[in-house]
């Protein structure tokens, strides 16, 4: 189906900001190069078994039967027919995926995945934003770009950026952060979800009122309440592949997992399945034998490699905007450069879809070659190399041990 209008709740007024809010969704498709493609928020990445079946089944009966997972840790189904959106819509509403259908697109909701090694479980944190989102007609004035974050205290989500930041700290207390600021105000982790809509709803009074065109906080820094309490540096770690406290840790190249790649992560869960950030998929409770099978089916299963927070868009030929088939190129790079560092992203246009946040290399597709340069990086640091395809994976495994 194509793209169809923003939905409105009734009563709800959405702000005038100039340009269209063209994230896909669940019931609003996006035409690509390959087909639709379908945008599945799945707050705080959390699925259960039988949901996470529901997902391959759809892919496999109306798309190309693969499934991929987004820098928000939602999934994206993609070759899909032009007419499937009813189809789709009921087959999500039937294992609870599409709790509302005109709030799907602003439940964007990151998590730390855990299990273990924070101040708190996040979970609870999630299901109640999740609920209160969706219940607030005013909610649908966001758009499909806004972002929630839930810290458990290790600063692993808070690391990126998002519009809105909750942290948890010891005993009950917690953090509020607005956009990119550096100081937060505490709140009671009580009604630290209250906390975060209040401050959201009243942006977009704001917004409302004075007529401003904003997507994110951070565009309209002098809305925001200062914050009291200096944050540190967040490093924005995953979890590291393969036995992990309390459960497993996987990812796939890319992000993307085959029908069958699926299938034996799905069997591996004991119950539930929590989506990164990171494009990665944490297993509570799943024995460490299971990493044998998960390895075999072709899941990244242990550290060290490469590969490790490596990220592509999708390039040719699913995007018609990219200049080049940018999952091979970087493949290609990655298996000959054998070596990690910082993150990195390859990118088909300007666009840079998906890329991660704070610093990282931005290899970018030219048409005659890629564009080689840290972003993020101190001044006198962040010189672009222009390189053919032959010379980037030397280029990248070098700005990739960049560390001043």
């Amino acid at each position: 189906m194509p793209p169809t209008p923003e939905a409105t709740a009734p009563g709800a007024a959405v702000p005038d900001r100039g340009r269209a809010d063209a994230c896909p969704g669940a019931l609003r498709l996006h035409t690509a190069a390959d087909g639709a493609l379908a945008r599945v928020r799945l707050p705080g990445g959390l699925l259960t078994v039988d949901q996470a079946r529901a997902l391959a089944g759809a892919s496999a009966a109306l798309g190309d039967g693969g499934l991929e997972i987004t820098s928000r840790g939602n999934i994206q189904l993609r070759g899909l027919a032009s007419d499937c959106g009813a189809e789709l819509g009921d087959r999500l509403r039937s294992v609870g995926l599409l709790p509302s259908d005109t709030h799907e697109r602003v439940r964007n909701i990151v998590a730390s995945p855990g299990p273990g090694g924070g101040h708190a479980e996040v979970r609870a944190w999630v299901r109640e934003l999740d609920a209160k989102l969706c219940a607030s007609p005013w909610a649908v004035g966001l758009s499909g770009k806004f972002l929630f974050a839930l810290d458990d205290g290790r600063g692993d989500v808070a690391a990126l950026d998002a519009d809105v930041t909750l942290i948890a700290g010891p005993d009950g207390s917690a953090l509020l952060r607005l956009g990119r600021s550096a100081a937060a105000r505490p709140v009671p982790a009580a009604r630290a979800v209250d906390a975060a809509l209040a401050v959201v709803r009243d942006f977009l009074a704001v917004l409302r009122a004075t007529g401003r065109e904003a997507w994110h906080l951070r565009e309209v820094p002098d809305l925001l309440p200062a914050g009291t309490v200096r944050l540190p540096a967040f490093a924005g770690t995953p979890p590291p592949l393969g036995a992990v406290p309390g459960g497993l840790s996987v990812a796939q190249r890319f992000g993307s997992a085959s029908a069958a790649q699926w299938r034996v992560l799905t069997d591996a869960a004991e119950g539930e399945l929590r989506l990164t950030p990171w494009r990665g998929v944490v297993l509570p409770g799943a024995p460490a034998e299971r990493l044998a099978d998960l390895a075999a089916a072709g899941l990244r299963t242990a550290p060290g490699a490469a590969w490790e927070r490596a990220t592509a868009c999708t390039g040719l030929p699913g995007c018609g905007s990219s200049r080049a088939d940018v999952r091979a190129d970087a493949a290609g790079a990655l298996e000959a450069a054998g070596t990690g560092g910082l993150p990195v992203h390859w990118s088909g246009c300007e666009r840079r879809c998906g890329h991660p946040a704070g610093r990282w290399v931005d290899v970018l597709a030219t048409g005659q070659g890629y564009r080689v340069v840290v972003q993020g990086a101190p001044p006198g640091r962040g010189t672009a190399v222009d390189v053919t395809n032959e010379e980037m994976a030397e280029a990248v495994a070098e700005a990739r041990r960049t560390t001043k």
